[in-house]
């Protein structure tokens, strides 16, 4: 939807790059590999984070760090971070307030968050009730094998009350079209097999992700996920919004993507209790 002091941009973040494995003396030398083996289209996940994209779509500027948790921005403040924001101080974020935070772990099925778990497991033991988040790329893969990817590594759930619902992130496709070539129909049912997948895994429904603007689009505002999947909506105009379609109100809003926290601002739409309830399905 935290951070020890106000900024307006992202600071750079190196990543780690794992070395390949030594080759064997048996092993086939990289010239001969199969002439039909294509490149990894997913070539910048560290920049792909919960809003990287509803930032260059929407028609506010991406700075909204002015807004605070005033009576405009009401509920229990919360932050959302990736591997853009590297090790996180944890400490001086709960200091300032923060009682949850979703962090990044996976994106399509070939990338993991190299800093998830100093921000998965450091928010935890600072005491914020924490989940982890998954960077949807439909046309990859189906929703089922990126939900299971995701369990795999990082985004599943127990009952301990501190471990909220995994996230699907979705929204405008950084490598290209905005709504990954899919038709309206076939990207509601890209979601539809992630989250019953991540359902039939995990026993808890994934909280949504999205932008009103791109679930129109790409979704032609339909695709009613009400029922089951709490709805987490960014915008940075100040207000929630209109709401994606069925949806009647947002679990939490992603109101900025700067401000007292590291990474974006959150708030969730209720007391802690409300944060509790989510966490314990």
């Amino acid at each position: 939807m935290i951070w020890h002091a106000p900024v307006s941009s992202r600071g750079l973040t190196a990543c780690a790059v794992l070395a390949c494995a030594a080759l064997g003396a048996t092993a086939i030398p990289a010239a001969a590999a199969p002439s039909h083996a294509t490149t990894n289209p997913i070539t910048h996940p560290e920049l792909d984070w919960a809003g990287s994209q509803t930032a260059k779509h929407q028609s506010a500027s991406a700075d909204a760090s002015h807004l605070t948790l005033t009576p405009n921005v009401a509920g229990t403040p919360g932050l959302d971070v990736s591997s853009y924001q590297g090790n996180v101080n944890w400490a001086s974020v709960a200091a300032n307030g923060a009682r949850f935070a979703y962090v990044k772990a996976t994106e399509s099925t070939s990338y993991t968050n190299p800093y998830f778990a100093q921000q998965y497991n450091g928010s935890y033991n600072a005491g914020l009730i924490r989940g982890s988040y998954h960077f949807a790329t439909p046309n990859t893969s189906s929703g089922a094998t990126q939900a299971d990817y995701f369990v795999a590594h990082g985004g599943g759930w127990s009952k301990d009350g501190k471990t909220l619902p995994g996230m699907l992130d979705i929204e405008w496709n950084p490598y290209g079209a905005s709504c990954y070539g899919l038709s309206a129909a076939g990207m509601v049912n890209w979601i539809l097999s992630f989250s019953n997948e991540y359902h039939a895994k995990t026993s808890r429904w994934p909280v949504i992700y999205t932008a009103t603007s791109w679930w129109s689009q790409c979704t032609g505002n339909t695709g009613d996920f009400s029922s089951t999947n709490p709805l987490a909506l960014a915008n940075y105009n100040g207000s929630p919004g209109t709401m994606p379609y069925k949806w009647p109100y947002q679990t939490i809003w992603q109101y900025a993507d700067s401000g007292v926290f590291p990474g974006d601002q959150d708030a969730f739409n209720g007391d802690f209790s409300r944060v509790q309830a989510l966490a314990n399905g």
